[in-house]
């Protein structure tokens, strides 16, 4: 039997039988699929080259070094410091000496800061009326000094010595991990060193929780020093002749920076003072940012007015309230002047 051959098929041939094998309509899906395969590559591309690299940014950011933070400015020394001084007073028919302290000077407990039981005490208080309290007579002019006056310091920390030796290590020896000290320890008392003008400085006694650093900006409410007298401990008043700089104050209102010590002293914590006993205390300042604006007593004078001013003690918390005493200096007289 002869053998059969089945013809090849040409190329045409393998064409046709491609093209009966793929479904008709997917010649119709071929050019719908090209019309949006080829803006979304485009825009798919444009949005990787976009989010790749911010991604990789903020794991840099997250993994890299913490930026240091920025320092707050430092405000401006103050041109002119607070002045210790007195106000006049002129005597009246019956008054006495503690009669005048208790009504013109809200010293409540005058009679017993100043007592004939220590005759001393009142030679201190003669000398520094300039007149004898046994025989006034009236008509008599008295300059009348605030009792345990406070004042306001502002400055740079210089210098800070501890008031207590650092701790000693336990025994036996436990590894702690090493960790940067931050600053000394205050919380028992600290002697800060501070510049509060361009050429003064003071010496603060401090007692906080808070970090302080050299170069640290500080605030504070602090007693003024008092005239020594000796004999006399709890003499109450300051020397007006006595220079702000490398005095020596303790603070009892505290802030480090921008962060206020809401566990400090108060004011009447501070020994000696009459503060409890007087409902207020006494504040020589000087108007300013830098200066007892920052306490937000609002006086309505120009700044760089030395004013004495009387801050009333609600709980530990004194306040200027509208109607309280305040006085400006006068530089000719070298007195205060009621507002």
């Amino acid at each position: 039997m002869a053998r059969r051959f089945q013809p090849r098929n040409t190329p045409m041939d393998n064409a046709r039988i491609i093209a009966r094998s793929i479904p008709w309509k997917l010649f119709l899906l071929l050019p719908l699929l090209l019309v949006l395969a080829i803006p979304t590559y485009v825009y798919a591309n444009h949005l990787g080259m976009s989010i790749i690299p911010s991604i990789t940014n903020l794991f840099y950011t997250l993994g890299g070094p913490v930026p240091s933070p920025v320092p707050t400015p430092r405000p401006l020394y103050p041109t002119v410091l607070p002045q210790a001084g007195s106000v006049l007073y002129t005597v009246q028919g019956g008054d006495s000496c503690d009669e005048i302290l208790v009504f013109q000077m809200r010293m409540a407990k005058a009679g017993q800061v100043f007592s004939d039981v220590n005759p001393m005490t009142v030679q201190a208080l003669n000398k520094a009326l300039g007149q004898d309290c046994h025989a006034l007579q009236p008509g008599m002019v008295l300059p009348l000094s605030p009792q345990y006056p406070l004042t306001t310091i502002a400055g740079v920390v210089l210098k800070i010595d501890a008031a207590t030796p650092q701790q000693v290590l336990p025994t036996p020896l436990i590894n702690v991990p090493n960790q940067p000290q931050l600053g000394p320890d205050c919380s028992n008392g600290c002697l800060l060193t501070v510049q509060i003008a361009s050429a003064v400085r003071v010496h603060l006694q401090v007692q906080t929780t808070l970090t302080i650093r050299v170069g640290s900006w500080v605030w504070a409410q602090a007693l003024m020093p008092r005239k020594v007298v000796s004999g006399f401990d709890t003499y109450p008043y300051a020397d007006p002749a006595t220079s702000f700089n490398n005095a020596t104050f303790h603070a009892c209102d505290f802030q480090v920076d921008n962060t206020h010590d809401d566990n400090s002293l108060s004011c009447d914590q501070v020994t000696p003072n009459t503060i409890d006993d007087d409902n207020g205390v006494w504040l020589f300042g000087v108007t300013g940012q830098t200066a007892i604006d920052h306490w937000h007593y609002h006086l309505n004078l120009p700044t760089g007015t030395r004013v004495l001013i009387w801050l009333t003690n609600v709980n530990g918390i004194l306040k200027f309230d509208k109607g309280n005493p305040a006085y400006k200096y006068d530089d000719t007289a070298h007195l205060y002047v009621k507002v």
